[in-house]
């Protein structure tokens, strides 16, 4: 099968796990006790009021219907509006999507090119210095909690030498560039803005850092793990036997097949990040996905959170489509059928 063939297949096969998804949320969703209708409404409303509030949103009708009729008004482009705020879900999701993609992107980037490295060192200086370090550091950056890192990062970064922005995500006094992409630093590269992608950078580095230090950990112990698999395979042995340079089996032969494993936890750190980011983003007061699902869920609002889902649903099938496709690269071997 082409590449192009299978890539399409995949793309296929998203609808029914978003039609799965969108069921199984929809359901939950309206099982949970409480009634969102009232907290909506306020505790000062009148039934007749209520009543006409769920004829408004459709609540008033049986729930195979409130479900056929939210999935054509998908199919048509109209994700709904919130019970609570009346606002268009779809424009929600606009504003504060793109915020905790660049917040994600910047903590797995920041994990990848820390973590990658650090766990080829360690396995090259397997029981030596340099490994005990990676190590100690490695479950030092795991073990302890976003939370207590994200205030002491604010704590010293941020208060006491006065390096980055304690929170929010962009300069509250002046305004952020233009909307292309909705993130602030590619959208002032864009337009070649480099001021204000100096003020975006310097509010996204610490929230990122601190985001990224779980999966800085899981990439080194998994990168080492790997490597000292491949560096112990019999044909290491040969080439090295017959002279080939050290450094240029590792980084010819070694590194390709180890980084296959790596790849995979990349991709699964991606989704943990992006479903995850709640607490750094409710101690950095970050604008994103995440404080937007918790808000929603602890009102009952139906429509974000179907909304929410479908959206991470959509990027975590894509994530893993573009994690086979990079198999194929670092491994020709790979056949796609």
């Amino acid at each position: 099968m082409s590449l192009r063939l299978y890539f399409l297949r995949r793309l296929v096969f998203i609808i029914p796990l978003l039609v799965g998804l969108s069921l199984l949320t929809f359901t939950v969703s309206r099982v949970l006790p409480g009634d969102p209708v009232g907290l909506a409404a306020g505790p000062q409303s009148t039934p007749e009021i209520r009543e006409a509030l769920r004829q408004q949103f459709g609540l008033d009708q049986p729930l195979p219907l409130q479900y056929l009729n939210y999935m054509i008004n998908v199919l048509h482009g109209d994700w709904g509006q919130s019970l609570y705020s009346r606002r268009e879900v779809l424009s929600d999701i606009a504003t504060y999507f793109p915020a905790t993609l660049e917040l994600t992107l910047a903590a797995v980037t920041i994990a990848t090119l820390l973590g990658v490295p650090a766990g080829i060192i360690s396995a090259i200086y397997r029981n030596k210095l340099p490994d005990q370090v990676t190590r100690v550091l490695a479950l030092f950056f795991v073990s302890f909690p976003a939370f207590w890192l994200a205030m002491i990062f604010q704590l010293i970064l941020g208060l006491e030498l006065g390096w980055f922005p304690i929170g929010r995500r962009f300069n509250a006094i002046l305004s952020p560039p233009v909307t292309i992409t909705g993130m602030y630093t590619v959208d002032s590269l864009l337009q070649l803005d480099f001021a204000s992608f100096g003020i975006a950078l310097s509010h996204l580095i610490t929230p990122a850092l601190v985001l990224s230090f779980g999966s800085l950990a899981s990439i080194t112990r998994i990168t080492r793990a790997s490597m000292l698999e491949a560096l112990d395979k019999d044909y290491v042995r040969m080439e090295r036997a017959i002279g080939i340079p050290y450094r240029l089996i590792v980084t010819k032969y070694v590194l390709r097949n180890a980084l296959i494993a790596t790849v995979t936890v990349i991709s699964l750190e991606f989704g943990w990040l992006m479903a995850g980011a709640v607490l750094v983003e409710t101690i950095f007061d970050w604008p994103g996905m995440g404080l937007y699902a918790v808000e929603s869920s602890l009102r009952l609002d139906f429509q974000p959170i179907m909304g929410i889902t479908l959206i991470y649903g959509v990027v975590f099938s894509l994530v893993n489509i573009l994690t086979d496709l990079v198999y194929g690269a670092l491994d020709p071997r790979i056949r796609y059928g």
